[in-house]
């Protein structure tokens, strides 16, 4: 009997273990933390916001020391990463390899430090636009950097290489997964990088973005996007796809096939859907999407072409109001939180499919509640436009773009948008409400059911936005709608 108690106790403690190693090895989905934003949360009350809505997995686009500071002893599986602009310095030299893997990865890598697991070397250095910048920095700065964590002794630490999925494709002949490869033109280098990976045991990581399909092609079929759409299914052989992340992914595995690496592990970097910024980026696409995505790939049924539980980080966990608007307005609206860590909805990151709400930042401090608009009582509005498209090109006004969530407001309020969103970003100076009289500053909120007029989190610094987002915003459209109505 004593030896029955003791076997039934030790399966319960292997049940335990096994329960435990599953927790923190990653069966779970990530997140991306951007922080390209004005005001940024302090780190700490960011990463008590990532333990508070159970996420264990974590993706950084590089590697901050106050973020490392705060991520210390939370045993959060965290990938650092290599900024692009930063790859010719690592191909070329070893040495600065080793210098910052002992700073940024030896230097934490102690009992209660932080669990650092991955490091992604670039991020989509061979996209189409960047028009081979990057090309030959790529593998041997992966190489460099993986070299530098094993003579450090963190060969358990991975070194990979975040694609975006324009590297593969299929022919428009023949357009299914089971006739996925890589692009021509990089196709010899993509292999080469797979090979290493291979042989490190590394993962190919790959972003996915349903959404960019949608809104790059009108007759897309929306339902297609969605993972609990009614839209026909699309058969390639034996296999039937209801979703074009499935199609996608399935691609790259047929491509992976047909360069000799079937079974190379493939891990989704980043994946999500924006809340604003287009006529199709909204909370509840957003919501349905993400859910049915966390379900999906949590549910251990994978895809048609490889079974089992997909590895995954969302995109994105923040807001970040000084992304570049080049690919769409879109861009700074990923975020399942705002700007200030409140959730935009209901979204169960477990997978147990509990109509769950997310858990807000704690004790965030704002800027007094204050608001710079369009003074009523101006009548000279000659140099509207000029200021208008001044506190655009240096804050933030994609909310105003077609199909966006303050694309309703009038002509006044548009210029009060986007007087008050400078006004903002700038600490609310009183100077900075001024535009040549046009003006005020108002402590009655703007903000309607739709549309908010923010005021930023004390904490902080001004970072000015780059004026070639100004005019990619003119290419959108959405700035002479703005003036003209």
């Amino acid at each position: 009997m004593g030896e029955a108690r003791l076997s039934c106790y030790h399966l319960l403690v292997l049940f335990l273990v096994m329960w435990m190693s599953m927790r923190s090895s990653g069966f779970g989905v990530g997140v991306n933390w951007g922080t390209m934003a004005t005001h940024q949360l302090p780190p700490e009350k960011v990463v008590r916001m990532l333990k508070d809505n159970g996420f264990r997995k974590l993706k950084l686009f590089e590697a901050d020391e106050r973020i490392l500071e705060a991520l210390t002893g939370t045993h959060i599986e965290v990938m650092l990463a290599i900024p692009n602009y930063m790859l010719p310095e690592m191909s070329e030299d070893p040495s600065v390899a080793t210098s910052w893997v002992q700073a940024n990865v030896s230097s934490y890598s102690y009992a209660g430090g932080v669990n650092i697991k991955y490091v992604a070397v670039g991020n989509e250095p061979f996209l189409q636009t960047y028009n081979g910048t990057f090309l030959k920095y790529t593998l041997p700065a992966l190489k460099n950097i993986q070299q530098a964590l094993n003579n450090e002794g963190l060969e358990s630490v991975k070194a990979t290489v975040p694609f975006n999925a324009d590297i593969y494709y299929s022919p428009d002949s023949n357009p299914v997964p089971s006739a996925g490869d890589f692009r021509a033109e990089v196709r010899d280098l993509t292999i080469e990088i797979i090979q290493y990976l291979h042989s490190n045991d590394a993962p190919f990581t790959v972003n996915i973005y349903p959404f960019l399909s949608l809104y790059g092609n009108a007759y897309f079929p929306m339902d297609y996007a969605f993972f609990d759409g009614s839209n026909k299914p699309i058969k390639d052989g034996n296999n039937v796809y209801t979703n074009v992340f499935d199609a996608n992914f399935d691609t790259l595995v047929w491509a992976l096939d047909r360069a000799g690496y079937p079974d190379v592990k493939i891990m989704v970097g980043e994946v999500g859907w924006p809340t604003d910024g287009d006529k199709n980026a909204n909370v509840k696409n957003a919501k349905r999407f993400n859910q049915g995505l966390i379900h999906h790939v949590l549910s251990g049924k994978g895809t048609p072409a490889r079974k089992g539980k997909i590895e995954a980080y969302l995109f994105s966990l923040i807001d970040e109001n000084a992304k570049s608007i080049a690919p769409g307005c879109f861009e700074r609206h990923w975020g399942i939180f705002e700007y200030d860590g409140k959730p935009k909805y209901e979204l169960d990151v477990s997978g147990s499919r509990e109509n769950k709400g997310l858990v807000a930042a704690e004790g965030v401090k704002y800027m007094v509640r204050r608001w710079c608009v369009l003074n009523p009582n101006t009548d000279d509005l000659e140099d509207l436009p000029d200021s208008i498209n001044y506190a655009c090109s240096m804050s933030d006004c994609t909310a105003l773009g077609y199909g966006s969530s303050c694309n309703h407001l009038s002509v006044a309020g548009n210029a009060s948008y986007a007087f008050n969103m400078y006004y903002q970003v700038n600490n609310q100076q009183s100077w900075d409400c001024d535009f040549s009289g046009l003006g005020i500053e108002t402590e009655e909120d703007p903000s309607d059911d739709e549309c908010l007029f923010p005021v930023m989190i004390a904490h902080g610094s001004s970072l000015a936005l780059h004026r070639l987002d100004f005019l990619a915003s003119i290419v959108g459209g959405w700035m002479v709608f703005l003036l003209m109505v």
